[in-house]
């Protein structure tokens, strides 16, 4: 389950587009940040996925992504041109067509995750249009089939997938159902996407037999044609999804043509306060809803804990320079840092994975993550169960009490990384030239005031809970 949203310039305080996303997964499913430099490949040259090897291109651009652990691939991510892509899991009749043939026993195709068409779309697509006419292609010579989850088989760790691919100037929601696919485009205003199909009869770009192969497979044709209709796997309760994108697109709408990255940061944060729900009935930590900014649930109905979130204000010019703000975790509990694709390198620590460390497996095949102590995430893994007494429950008034700590430290900290970032940038950039070891020494600045805080904090609350 995951959260994506968007304000183009026209919606924003700042006249540029910012993006974010909420990446929700399974409380061990340990997201370590990597970067890739621009690179040249040998004529011949392959790349091995988690189901697939796949042909290279000759030049990838470079990138820098939240990478789980076991995946060759992104669940947010962007480029050096200021190209950055989300996305989300989609329950589609296709992928219910394709998960009944493989239980029958029949020989299904395994695909390319969701995770892999983003980190496919950075390195081959200099716009977001590119990025969508790459993806495009390789949904439809590959498909999706197969698990995204650790530990879970193809058909329960299965899905479809939604993207948001959004550049400095425009973005498009892109919905990928099994070989086929369609896109929107969005040229002003905002958009928000969730765990459920939004394109309903308008699009720009897709593949041409998406409603004769609805018609042929036996789905509701309506006249207008209705791609979400059609599609959408009536079997899952929208109740999962709905609710967070309607909330999405209500606090966009709230600050529309005032949006923020600090307003997108409050967005990645809700619980479903100042709503009608008027907030969590105890606390965030034991979610009565699935909520934006997602927690895992003593009574299972959520997938896990929010593993990532990102917020990124992309470039006004070419002389600006692409970066995002990540943090791990929940991001009521965390502080976004911002990171840079141009950097010559990330902190260590940022880019290390559990005990299972990083590396490409199956997914069905990837053991769960365990906690390491030289891993940024699992760091903050270890400060929410410390926050609410528990790694799955919360215990009564600690999470009030500790998380209003926690922000006190981290809301400082953030302040005053947004406070040095535009001169951070100038010296990075003075003369015409990049110095990236400027941008390292930030960003390593940064991490390393975020530990200390994050060390304070767990010694203040007493030993982890992990």
């Amino acid at each position: 389950m995951c959260d994506t949203w968007v304000a183009l310039a026209d919606a924003t305080a700042t006249q540029q587009v910012i993006f974010a996303k909420n990446s929700d997964r399974p409380t061990f499913d340990c997201q370590p940040l990597i970067r890739y430099p621009a690179q040249d490949w040998p004529a011949n040259s392959h790349i091995e996925l988690e189901y697939r090897q796949i042909p290279q291109v000759p030049h990838t651009y470079a990138n820098l992504g939240s990478s789980p652990y076991w995946s060759w691939g992104y669940e947010e991510g962007i480029n050096e041109h200021g190209v950055v892509i989300g996305n989300e899991a989609i329950y589609t009749r296709t992928f219910g067509q394709l998960a009944a043939a493989y239980q029958a026993g029949e020989a299904v195709e395994l695909g390319l995750v969701g995770m892999d068409l983003i980190r496919l779309g950075l390195e081959r697509g200099a716009t977001a249009a590119q990025a969508v006419e790459v993806m495009g292609q390789l949904i439809e010579q590959y498909g999706q089939f197969g698990s995204g989850v650790p530990t879970q088989s193809h058909v329960e760790g299965g899905y479809d997938n939604s993207f948001i691919i959004a550049d400095p100037t425009e973005a498009y929601v892109l919905e990928a159902l099994g070989k086929r696919w369609a896109a929107r485009r969005i040229t002003s205003g905002y958009a928000a996407i969730s765990n459920q199909m939004t394109i309903r009869q308008q699009w720009d770009l897709g593949s041409e037999d998406l409603e004769a192969f609805a018609r042929q497979s036996g789905w509701p044709v309506d006249a207008p044609f209705d791609l979400a209709r059609a599609y959408i796997d009536e079997g899952k309760p929208r109740q999962l999804s709905h609710i967070r994108l309607m909330r999405s697109q209500q606090l966009l709408e709230q600050r529309s043509r005032d949006i923020t990255p600090k307003w997108m940061m409050r967005i990645a944060r809700d619980h479903y306060e100042d709503s009608f729900l008027q907030g969590p009935y105890f606390d965030a930590a034991e979610p009565d809803f699935l909520s934006i900014c997602m927690h895992v649930s003593p009574a299972d109905f959520t997938w896990g804990n929010t593993a990532s979130s990102c917020v990124a204000p992309l470039p006004t010019s070419e002389q600006d320079l692409p970066y995002f703000w990540w943090t791990p975790g929940p991001p009521c509990n965390g502080c976004y840092v911002p990171f840079f694709v141009h950097s010559s390198q990330l902190p260590p620590t940022v880019s290390q994975a559990g005990v299972a460390g990083k590396q490409v497996r199956t997914p069905p095949d990837a053991p769960a993550d365990r906690y390491a102590s030289d891993s940024y995430w699992w760091r903050f893994r270890q400060l929410m169960d410390r926050v609410k007494g528990d790694s799955i429950r919360s215990i009564p008034g600690l999470y009030a009490e500790r998380n209003a700590i926690v922000r006190e430290h981290f809301d400082a900290l953030e302040a005053d990384f947004m406070k040095q970032l535009p001169s951070v940038m100038r010296q990075a950039t003075a003369d015409d030239s990049l110095n990236p070891r400027i941008l390292d020494a930030f960003t390593d600045d940064c991490v390393h005031r975020v530990l200390a805080a994050v060390e304070n904090l767990l010694e203040q609350f007493g030993e982890p809970a992990i």
